[in-house]
């Protein structure tokens, strides 16, 4: 877990394409050991910020530090301490999960490879699988091919992009628990993902929009500071409400949550106001909840399309 060192320390983080502003002067300080989980829609610069502080993109302004060496000067330095996960599987399908993780070895450069793959292949549960060929793996387990992949080298930090899109419940369970073993032994990992339960096991999240940093902190931090409020109705005919709730004053938005509705909206006495004609509808019950980290999503979701219609 993290000493109070920094793993990364920049400031005023930006990158354009063309004219487009895909991340704009973003400040990001992550602790040695933390897991970081980078939310917002696609196409919101998130996979942009996290590649740049890992060295594979350049930025066009900034200053800072990420692991020790100058983001900007130094992205090479950077690369060879950092593992990085895609959300596309790219190993080769036609080559066993020992093959594809030896000729990983050999493109490093590593000594004793059959040692070091070996070891790798023990610490994920490989073992009576490294001779199955990658491409007769299920979802679960090419992910922990690509884990054992990017982990080879020993790196300090480790970049998931969507890790686990398509991946069964209890792979994606596995996958978490270690990810935090390693968070525990001293690496730093960052998430782009967009899984609400995912993002709740962070240690912090960051939610990006349109190329700026709309929120960041613990999950409880974010919800607290969204200043939302939010209601559920459940019963016989609940989802027949969003219509008439949409747009009435109080109310922000309106979410399915299976066969309930949440209705939140930041200010308390007019989102009251405007459920209160269906308080004794027969068969349904409206109740304050506390705001998931699903309905912060929303409400900055919606927030941006507004500022940016």
């Amino acid at each position: 877990m993290s000493n109070g060192e920094l793993a990364i320390d920049v400031h005023g983080l930006t990158k354009r394409f063309g004219t487009k502003v895909a991340v704009n002067r973003a400040d990001i300080q992550v602790p040695v050991g933390e897991v970081w989980g980078f939310l917002g829609p696609n196409g919101s610069g998130k996979t942009t910020t996290i590649r740049m502080l890992c060295g594979l993109l350049r930025a066009d302004e900034g200053s800072g530090t990420v692991l020790g060496f100058d983001f900007r000067a130094q992205p090479e330095q950077i690369k060879r301490e950092v593992g990085y996960m895609t959300q596309r599987f790219s190993f080769w399908e036609d080559l066993s999960i020992r093959e594809n993780l030896e000729f990983v070895a050999r493109v490093y450069g590593l000594p004793n490879v059959k040692e070091v793959v070996t070891a790798q292949i023990e610490r994920l549960g490989l073992i009576k699988r490294q001779d199955q060929l990658a491409g007769d793996l299920s979802g679960g387990w090419k992910q922990r091919l690509a884990l054992a992949a990017c982990m080879l080298h020993q790196p300090k930090m480790l970049l998931l992009d969507e890790p686990t899109a398509g991946v069964d419940p209890k792979a994606r369970r596995d996958f978490w628990d270690e990810i935090h073993r390693l968070s525990d032994e001293g690496l730093t990992v960052l998430v782009s993902t967009h899984y609400m339960d995912e993002a709740e096991r962070c240690d912090r999240i960051v939610y990006i929009n349109l190329g700026d940093i709309v929120a960041r902190g613990t999950v409880a931090g974010v919800i607290e500071q969204s200043g939302l409020h939010t209601f559920v109705v459940q019963g016989e005919g609940a989802r027949a409400l969003a219509p008439q709730l949409h747009g009435k004053p109080g109310v922000d938005f309106v979410a399915f949550f299976g066969a309930a509705l949440h209705v939140s909206g930041r200010d308390p006495a007019k989102l009251k106001a405007a459920l209160e004609p269906f308080a004794q509808q027969k068969g349904l019950t409206i109740q304050e909840s506390k705001p998931s980290l699903e309905d912060v999503f929303i409400q900055l979701q919606e927030k941006g399309r507004g500022a940016y219609a």
